[in-house]
């Protein structure tokens, strides 16, 4: 198995285009191990974190904060016992987002109601929000994702100066509990050009999903946000080791509904049962928890489907429900599936085989006309163009799609498009090609 960084396109035989390709058994540069047993299969669960994260202190209290740009990823520390503080600087239109990754030691001992709290204070102490999300019935230590924001418009929280971000454990009863590294993202949406509904939708087709049927095509899953590997409609197959998660990331366009079954492969060796073994979670672009499903494993194949999602719609941030207020943006949804390391007690290390059955449904439509630009450029976008952000009157397209930025477009619709290999090679020929030309010319 091979772990994609960003932009990374992977030939037959593990070479890289648009990117690197890091053979399984290695730990790329920024990445932090996480193995669950001394075996080769367990040696791949890692989780990496972005290339360009900038270290920062968590500082004690607000008046050492240091300030988090829109825009930017950084890695901290979460301290043993606590509070984390972070300063933000906004202006008055724009909402802003901030997520908080933990990663646990893969030997600690976490509970079901354990986890992290993520929460946006004002300068008087005024929560503006809160989010926390815990590690779940499977007890299993893995990297888990909770964000609170400031919204523009609503009835705290309004006006341009400084913030607070809160960071902190939820539900923590070991009592010598270790530090957790932590990685932080903060994203700007810029406010609409008019003014939009006020309400969410209140009717979308809920039935339960069609999962696809489309012949399985292999796509290993990367190890962390920032290299969460590209999906789309169809069927992709990995494997996972017990303690193992894997990141994909799947583009969903304006007015289009996201589909999601994950199913574990059956064992070849052992017996019992592990009453929460796989779990499956969505984060939307903004690495804000959607939704997730859990189920038990007994050795037989088993799967994982998640509830059914409304069509991506601006509006749906009006709901008090997380599964219809998270698909508020157009952009790369991410899918983080985790195996319970208490699987391999009862049925070895493995790897067991995955099965993803990704479901995007409906055309694209035009996406709401902002007044400005997000920040990061383009992460509220899946491609570009008119379509995935809008245009506020006078103003211009983002480029690139799904935060990934212009440029390695071609290459994304390749990756997602889960095209036949021989088409991939006759690319992947072309680019070197046209190097080659380029460099003869050069040295003529």
């Amino acid at each position: 198995m091979a772990v994609l960084l960003p932009g990374a396109l992977v030939l037959p035989g593990s070479v890289a285009l648009s990117g690197v390709a890091v053979a399984a058994g290695t730990t790329p540069s920024g990445s932090a191990s996480v193995p669950v047993s001394d075996s080769a299969a367990s040696s791949l669960s890692s989780f990496t974190f972005a290339e360009d994260a900038r270290p920062v202190p968590a500082a004690a209290g607000t008046t050492d904060a240091v300030r988090l740009e829109p825009g930017r990823t950084y890695r901290s520390t979460l301290p043993a016992d606590g509070k984390a503080y972070y300063r933000l600087v906004l202006d008055a239109p724009s909402n802003a987002y901030v997520s908080a990754t933990a990663v646990p030691d893969p030997d600690a001992t976490v509970s079901a109601i354990e986890g992290i709290k993520v929460s946006v204070q004002d300068a008087d102490g005024t929560s503006c929000s809160s989010d926390s999300t815990t590690f779940g019935a499977a007890r299993s230590p893995h990297p888990i994702a909770a964000g609170a924001a400031r919204e523009a418009g609503g009835p705290r929280c309004q006006g341009a100066g400084t913030y607070y971000v809160v960071v902190e454990r939820a539900g923590t009863t070991d009592s010598a509990p270790v530090a957790w590294d932590l990685e932080l993202a903060a994203v700007e949406e810029p406010g609409l050009a008019q003014a939009g509904a006020t309400k969410a939708p209140e009717a979308w087709d809920s039935a339960t999903p069609v999962a696809p049927t489309d012949e399985p095509e292999p796509r290993a899953g990367g190890a962390g946000f920032a290299s969460a590997t590209s999906v789309g409609q169809g069927v992709w197959t990995d494997d996972i080791a017990p303690g193992q998660t894997l990141f994909y990331k799947v583009p969903v366009d304006w007015s289009q509904q996201l589909s999601v079954t994950a199913e574990l492969g059956t064992a070849t060796t052992g017996s019992g049962y592990v009453g929460s073994a796989l779990d499956v979670s969505l984060y939307n672009p903004v690495r804000a928890f959607v939704t997730d499903r859990g189920v038990g494993y007994d050795g037989k194949q088993r799967t994982a489907a998640l509830a059914p999602l409304p069509p991506v719609d601006h509006a749906n941030r009006h709901s008090f429900t997380d599964r219809v207020s998270g698909m508020r943006f157009a952009g790369s949804y991410y899918l983080v599936v985790h195996l319970s390391a208490e699987v391999a007690e009862e049925f070895g290390d493995g790897p067991f085989g995955l099965m993803l059955r990704v479901g995007v449904k409906g055309a694209a439509q035009e996406g709401p006309a902002y007044a400005g630009q997000s920040v990061p450029k383009g992460v509220f976008q899946v491609r570009g163009g008119g379509l995935g952000g809008g245009l506020a009157p006078g103003g211009e397209a983002e480029a690139g799609g799904g935060g990934d930025g212009g440029g390695n477009g071609v290459m994304t619709a390749v990756a997602v498009g889960g095209i036949g290999a021989g088409s991939v090679i006759l690319v992947g020929l072309g680019v070197w090609a046209a190097v080659a030309r380029r460099r003869a010319g050069v040295a003529g």
